[in-house]
């Protein structure tokens, strides 16, 4: 539909992609600001990451305080870092506080959004169809599991999962445990189940530098005074978002910070206070800098693999058997149980759903080198159609909540220029997406992403696809959208 210009338009229709940490965000804003909206979530409940993710051990590398809504705080954290279920919670009350849990149409996925005469045609997997004026991806990153390619995988006879399609049925308790991979899952995976398990060994390809981490419990007299005191929170919240951004999110965009190189004095501490053995440290310890991959915390991984019945495996596995899995020195470690912490597919954003922009510009043509966005929210010739945390966004270094919130804000921005009658379509312009995204490039060199370590940070030319500027950029751009950098049609 299109209106004559100058006119004002309050009947816009929104369709919102995933019942996430992002969806939530987006259906509790746009009902505030009173517009149309369907929110759509593929699974049979909400949650995104948090859903996803149930794997022993599950908690998050962000302070709890920091990892929620500036307008829904929770006094009840249990922990300074809480575990995943108590953030899938957190999600679950929040969408039912705000009454938007009853808009969410699960178990039903987008399969094409077709972008016609001035709207977006949308196609459901149950043949339904649906129409809005704008589409909001909130799709994440990390929902499309990544699986190894090793030959032999599905010839072990014992009972294999990925770690973000956990088996909660299977008792893992006295079982000989494999788990491949040693990103953040493998290592939360490890200090959860050692006790338990009769054997655990993790087969490393990389080692990590591992940051030391406490975790102290919430007492009940301070959840209770931040009930009683919100103001409270408020000024916790903005005091860990200052330390997190200057401590840490502006000092791995400068891989020559005073503030990075304090940071792997703590890691290399860490290693060498923490790990007795002199084998099995050396094993354990990078040959990277700390902050080149995601920086893994934990306050018991070091423990748990020097534990009599954990073995670290540094040898490259060369094929998976029957009985369990091969290495390169011949050897077949015995297995019950393999658990694939190899984390998900980064790339996909909102593929497989097709996606048509105008004059019939497929998104898997636009993006065939690679996915991209301009400042990770929008794409050229793809009109009205915004993602929430997209390409090149700060997924390594920023608070994703934090995240979603700022460019929420700077979407309404743009879609008061259609509400106001100043257009009916708004879409970064290519050759405004071509500076953005040769500034990108040139700002990761000086990160520490690209100082010589294969992390899936990186594009498949080896460029860090996140976003290489400080917490401040990103704030005074998501504050201040650069209207000159859009078609406005």
């Amino acid at each position: 539909m299109t209106t004559q210009k100058g006119s004002t338009r309050d009947d816009l229709r929104f369709i919102i992609i995933g019942a996430g940490m992002s969806g939530i965000l987006s259906a509790i804003k746009l009902q505030e600001a009173g517009f149309d909206y369907s929110i759509y979530e593929k699974a049979d409940r909400l949650g995104g990451t948090w859903r996803e993710n149930e794997y022993a051990g599950l908690a998050c590398d962000v302070p709890s305080h920091l990892y929620c809504y500036s307008f829904s705080p929770n006094p009840d954290w249990s922990h300074r870092f809480s575990p995943g279920a108590e953030i899938q919670q957190y999600f679950l009350e929040v969408a039912n506080k705000f009454g938007i849990d009853k808009q969410i149409k699960f178990s039903t996925e987008i399969t094409r959004c077709e972008f016609e005469n001035g709207r977006w045609q949308i196609e459901l997997s149950d043949g339904s169809t649906d129409v809005g004026d704008f589409v909001i991806a909130a799709t994440g990153v990390l929902h499309v599991p990544s699986y190894p390619d090793i030959e032999g995988l599905g010839s072990f006879e014992g009972e294999t999962f990925h770690s973000a399609r956990w088996n909660h049925d299977f008792d893992l308790k006295g079982k000989r445990v494999g788990v491949i991979g040693t990103g953040s899952t493998a290592i939360q995976i490890v200090g959860a189940l050692i006790e338990d398990v009769e054997e655990l060994t993790l087969f490393q390809r990389t080692a990590q530098w591992v940051s030391p981490q406490e975790n102290p419990a919430f007492t009940e007299e301070e959840k209770a005074d931040f009930r009683d005191h919100p103001e409270k929170m408020t000024a916790l919240r903005a005091d860990i978002a200052k330390t997190f951004a200057e401590g840490f999110a502006n000092a791995v965009v400068d891989a020559n910070s005073p503030e990075l190189a304090m940071i792997h004095d703590v890691c290399v501490n860490n290693l060498e206070s923490s790990v007795q053995d002199a084998d099995l440290r050396e094993k354990l310890r990078p040959d990277y800098r700390a902050g080149c991959k995601r920086l893994i915390m934990s306050e018991d991984f070091y423990d748990a693999i020097q534990q009599p019945s954990a073995h670290l495996v540094t040898e490259g596995i060369e094929q998976i058997e029957k009985a369990g899995v091969r290495t390169s020195d011949d050897k077949l470690h015995e297995l019950d149980v393999l658990i694939l912490a190899t984390g998900f597919r980064v790339d996909r954003f909102m593929r497989p759903m097709e996606v048509i922009g105008r004059n019939g510009l497929a998104l898997e043509e636009a993006w065939k080198d690679g996915p991209f966005a301009y400042m990770a929210i929008t794409i050229p010739e793809f009109p009205n159609l915004f993602m929430l945390n997209g390409p090149n966004g700060p997924v390594g270094n920023f608070s994703l909540i934090d995240v979603a919130e700022m460019q929420f804000g700077y979407i309404m921005k743009l879609v008061e220029q259609v509400r106001t009658g100043a257009c009916n379509e708004v879409s970064v312009s290519q050759p405004a997406m071509e500076r953005f995204d040769a500034e990108r490039k040139e700002a990761a060199k000086s990160t520490i992403w690209q100082s010589g370590c294969n992390s899936w940070y990186l594009d498949a030319n080896g460029v860090p696809a996140v976003w290489p500027w400080t917490f401040d950029r990103l704030r005074d751009e998501m504050d201040n959208p650069r209207f000159d950098d859009f078609d406005l049609v």
